[in-house]
């Protein structure tokens, strides 16, 4: 079996931790690691795995890449398909799909699995992909459907035939039904058919492909020319595709839902309890988290005096509550968001305004992850701006040149490595090198251990967009 992580969409209400550059995968919850990595984790932890298949955007590769290599360390081939822009779920799927075919064959089994899921039930999920792989193998796509525990409004619910079981735990689905209203939800609850649709599926890569030649031709052959005509790289055993952008904004901007599901007979539906949470927005969050006796959550370092049923998430500094009750507080180094929590959606209106501002805080944070590792901005003025930057061992800055600004750098701890002009150079702490404007320059950490500087940036412009690749070990000249 190979999972499939698909990662897509900002997660705007989960601003302002959720970013466009940084989105809600990266969310790190109260046992340190991401939702991106426990869904990592989960699919290379279940039986006979030895590879895995992400669609994202190019722009997140490298982060991924990061990710995974924390909980993997090179053990499962680890292939990706990188998307110029969003399209939607079924393009990816059908890529993965055609990929898959191609690579491992069309006999084996795809596990489809959205990257910013909450499952606290390990073991009831392990249980689940067993069904769903017995309902593959007789042909069907297997969706899990979650027992409700309430009447949600914010899922989409999958009606079961229970009528027609395929095997003892999985039956066909009789019908795929948007959010509803809180009356229908109430009463789909109460007939016992219904079920909340996790947007997780299993199935057959020969299934998927002769489903989407039935119901979504034009799709998979849009698809299929893109996938045949992009570039690849090759990294030992993994592959890495970037798709054109000029063929892949032909293929159809529609969910794996309408294009395929609502359409198909070949939909089984296996009921189970995992303790699942689509994580989108601080209130699921809120709800998943450990409370204290005054049902209050917490991440971070807090103090809460008289308050409850509060969530207060904080990132590198103190937060302090006093009498208050139900709401919201999400502490970032450039920004705080305060809301009450019976309004936590309407977070994404606040995203939204943002974007359209083309404020910064809609598309980065403070701190920003490369190839080669971070920088965070510490300090910035009309004229200068001040970074900490980070390398990893073995990394390297591109070989580049700023028309618009000069560069100090000053080592804080490691060896930097520094090409300044025809000059090559080897800087410990507590040293230092001035880069002119228009002087090539490159920086690299050949040590094995990280290298800290502090980079002091002065011109008329410092926008990040002033940087002329000559050359880059992650292929980002052009």
């Amino acid at each position: 079996m190979i999972p499939v992580i698909i990662s897509g969409g900002s997660g705007s209400r989960l601003w302002p931790v959720s970013r466009l550059a940084d989105p809600k995968p990266f969310l790190k919850l109260s046992d340190g690691h991401s939702l991106l990595q426990n869904t990592f984790s989960r699919a290379i932890n279940l039986p006979d795995v030895n590879a895995l298949i992400t669609v994202t955007n190019e722009k997140l590769h490298f982060r991924m890449q990061d990710e995974y290599q924390q909980l993997n360390d090179n053990k499962i081939a680890c292939d990706f398909i990188l998307e110029p822009f969003g399209r939607n779920t079924a393009p990816a799927v059908a890529t993965a799909a055609l990929f898959a075919k191609e690579k491992y064959g069309e006999d084996e089994i795809l596990l489809i699995l959205p990257a910013d899921h909450l499952i606290s039930d390990g073991e009831a999920f392990n249980e689940a992909v067993h069904g769903a792989i017995l309902a593959a193998r007789q042909g069907y796509i297997a969706t899990f459907g979650i027992k409700p525990e309430y009447a949600e409004t914010g899922y989409g619910y999958i009606e079961a035939n229970i009528d027609k079981p395929i095997t003892d735990k999985a039956y066909l689905v009789n019908r795929f039904v948007e959010k509803p209203n809180p009356e229908l939800a109430n009463k789909y609850i109460n007939s016992g058919h219904y079920l909340w649709n996790s947007g997780m599926f299993c199935g057959k890569i020969s299934t998927f492909i002769a489903e989407f030649e039935l119901y979504a031709k034009n799709l998979l052959a849009t698809t299929k020319e893109c996938l045949a005509k992009s570039p690849r790289d090759k990294l030992s055993n993994s592959t890495i595709i970037h798709l054109s952008s000029s063929l892949f904004i032909q293929t159809e901007n529609i969910s794996i839902d309408y294009a395929l599901f609502e359409k198909t007979y070949k939909a089984a539906v296996l009921p189970c309890s995992i303790g699942w949470s689509d994580i989108g927005s601080w209130l699921s969050i809120a709800q998943n988290l450990p409370k204290d006796k005054h049902n209050n959550a917490t991440i971070g370092e807090n103090i809460l005096h008289n308050s409850k049923n509060c969530l207060v998430y904080s990132t590198n500094r103190i937060v302090a509550g006093v009498d208050i009750e139900n709401l919201i507080i999400v502490d970032t180094p450039d920004a705080i968001l305060v809301v009450n929590k019976d309004y936590s959606q309407n977070v994404k209106l606040i995203f939204e305004r943002l974007k359209n501002m083309e404020h910064k805080t809609s598309e980065l944070h403070q701190t920003a992850h490369r190839p080669w590792g971070t920088y965070t901005v510490l300090e910035e003025g009309p004229l200068y701006k001040i970074k900490r930057i980070e390398v990893k061992p073995g990394a390297s800055l591109s070989l580049q040149m700023h028309h618009h600004r000069s560069e100090h750098w000053i080592v804080v701890d490691g060896v930097a490595t520094v090409t300044n002009g025809d000059n090559v150079l080897e800087l410990k702490s507590n040293q230092s090198t001035y880069i002119p404007i228009e002087s090539r320059h490159r920086l690299e950490n050949k040590t094995d251990k990280n290298l800290v500087l502090i980079e002091v940036q002065c011109g008329q412009y410092l926008g990040e967009d002033d940087i002329v690749r000559f050359e880059d070990k992650y292929g980002r000249t052009q």
